[in-house]
């Protein structure tokens, strides 16, 4: 499940934005104040922050500029009401990825986020395989050699995260990080509950999971 940073101070417009994003399956973090957005982006993983310009206490420039001082590889759009060409300039040359003017369609947002996203790889590949685990991110389907495998929303999520980064070690709190939102109350403990109970259900009988603990690393999903 990809998570979004959105820093906008227009309380009615960013909560219109989060449930349009939520229905598409993304998990959206709000920040009405730009030092409250760069805040939450030091402390939480996100696949894509989008910023407002005109933002209390520091602009959607300056986050912009942290963001990629920090971080060079992040995913940044720029959702303003500046639509003079030396201001888009500004943003691009700044770092932005892409600049979105308002007024917008919700519709648009949608396909440029997608465009993003796409940008990065296999974040948004539709069917995910790994082993004899196949996962479909449109329908919400999982099976095991053919099998239907019913999961919850969180499990669903942690599994495409692990599918999407076979190989690789990943411990709670990243995974905390990554896939839960920053006002959750869940902790460390929550994340490890939720992956016992995923490797209990994508567990053959009589096999050993694929979904590995590491004692004391973490977790990874065996290729």
């Amino acid at each position: 499940m990809t998570k979004i940073l959105l820093v906008e101070d227009d309380r009615q417009l960013a909560s219109q934005i989060k449930e349009w994003l939520t229905l598409e399956h993304y998990t959206v973090d709000i920040a009405f104040d730009g030092a409250d957005g760069l805040q939450l982006f030091e402390h939480n993983l996100y696949d894509l922050s989008i910023l407002d310009w005109q933002l209390p206490s520091m602009s959607g420039i300056e986050i912009c500029r942290h963001i990629r001082a920090s971080r060079p590889e992040a995913v940044v759009m720029f959702l303003t009401g500046r639509v003079e060409i030396e201001d888009k300039e500004a943003g691009f040359n700044i770092g932005a990825d892409d600049y979105l003017t308002k007024p917008f369609n919700l519709k648009e947002l949608s396909a440029r986020v997608r465009a993003l996203l796409r940008r990065i790889g296999t974040k948004q590949a539709p069917v995910l395989k790994v082993q004899d685990l196949e996962l479909h991110t449109e329908s919400f389907q999982v099976t095991k050699a053919g099998v239907p495998i019913t999961l919850l929303p969180k499990e669903f999520a942690l599994l495409e995260f692990f599918m999407r980064h076979p190989g690789q070690v990943f411990n709670a709190r990243v995974l905390l990080k990554s896939l839960w939102p920053a006002d959750s109350d869940a902790g460390e403990e929550t994340v490890r509950t939720h992956i016992k109970n995923l490797r209990r259900k994508i567990s053959g009988a009589g096999e050993q999971c694929c979904l590995v603990n590491i004692f004391g690393v973490g977790y990874k999903l065996e290729a």
